[in-house]
């Protein structure tokens, strides 16, 4: 039989992996300031209310440090909430509840006791928001034991791996970035997953490893086509899951192709770019024929006017650029 699937944008499979998990596990609630609104934050949770009804989709004040302990503490009896903050700066205000509850249960427990609760982030530019709604902090989570980290670049991705991060026994935080949002792809229309923890390589090449994340494997798919013509090769990996990291396939291609690029839509100190770089070179040193090349954003806050701001995320033309000088 074949599989029968649709176009649909990112913020319509992410409101059809919460509805199908809602149906499927009377357990799975929803929890999040305006998570009830008409307009659905973004169209992620249009519709779900009236669905559901109020028992188990919940508005919330601006309270985020106690709606995380609630969902926590009810995580632990039975349920399995979802979180949705609609920035991922409204989340640092239950830091402590997430690195030092959440993430811990399950080793202080010795395995008795798990947090099967999903927390959704917004990163990303939108508008011209300023440095404090416009931040991509997946490193800061990333860094904890215990939490996972998950950040889909394409709509069907965006489905299998919100329903793998809901039926997951342990704590997972899900970063979607804005601009993808009216990105529209081909999806199933069953329920399916995609394991967390496993890489996608989104195009096969032969003459140089590019590691992109989230809004970055557009770019970096827009830059292989205009590449062609110079015969550079790109072999395309989209991690799909921050932590715990696919090095398995990252090192595999680095090892055919003998140079990595990394882009990431973040600062370069301390973060994922960072960190892949670091296991490329412990574990594949030998098999390098250039430098590892990374393109981030530069070290500071994101800017607030539009063509400061444009100029402060990475482009199609850096990737490009950086593709040349590596393979020249």
């Amino acid at each position: 039989m074949p599989i029968s699937s649709r176009n649909l944008t990112l913020s319509q499979s992410i409101n059809e992996a919460l509805f199908l998990s809602m149906k499927k596990y009377k357990n799975v609630v929803l929890i999040g300031l305006g998570v009830d609104d008409p307009k659905g934050i973004f169209g992620t949770t249009k519709g779900i209310k009236k669905y559901f009804k109020k028992n188990r989709v919940f508005d919330f004040p601006t309270a985020e440090n106690a709606m995380t302990g609630i969902a926590i503490g009810s995580s632990l009896v039975g349920i399995r909430p979802v979180i949705t903050h609609q920035r991922v700066e409204f989340s640092l205000l239950s830091i402590e509840q997430i690195f030092n509850q959440a993430a811990k249960w399950f080793f202080m427990s010795g395995g008795k006791k798990s947090v099967p609760l999903t927390i959704r982030l917004i990163i990303g530019r939108g508008w011209g928001q300023g440095p404090q709604h416009s931040q991509s902090l997946e490193a800061l989570f990333a860094h904890v034991p215990g939490l996972q980290v998950v950040s889909p670049s394409t709509p069907s991705d965006a489905k299998g791996l919100l329903i793998s991060a809901i039926r997951d026994n342990n704590p997972v935080l899900f970063f979607e970035h804005m601009e993808l949002y009216s990105m529209k792809a081909e999806v199933r229309e069953e329920t399916y997953e995609y394991p967390l923890g496993e890489a996608r390589i989104l195009r096969e090449g032969t003459d140089l490893t590019v590691v992109a994340i989230s809004m970055m494997v557009k770019k970096v798919l827009d830059a292989s086509k205009i590449l062609i013509p110079d015969k550079i090769d790109l072999e395309i990996i989209d991690p799909r899951s921050l932590s715990p990291m696919d090095y398995e396939t990252i090192i595999k291609s680095v090892k055919k192709t003998g140079k990595l690029l990394i882009v990431d839509e973040s600062p370069p100190r301390c973060s994922i770019s960072a960190d892949i770089a670091a296991n490329v070179a412990e574990l594949a040193f030998d098999n390098l024929h250039a430098p590892i090349s990374r393109i981030t954003c530069p070290h500071s806050p994101v800017p607030l006017s539009p063509p400061l701001e444009a100029a402060y995320i990475p482009s199609v033309k850096n990737i490009v650029s950086a593709a040349k000088k590596l393979c020249s």
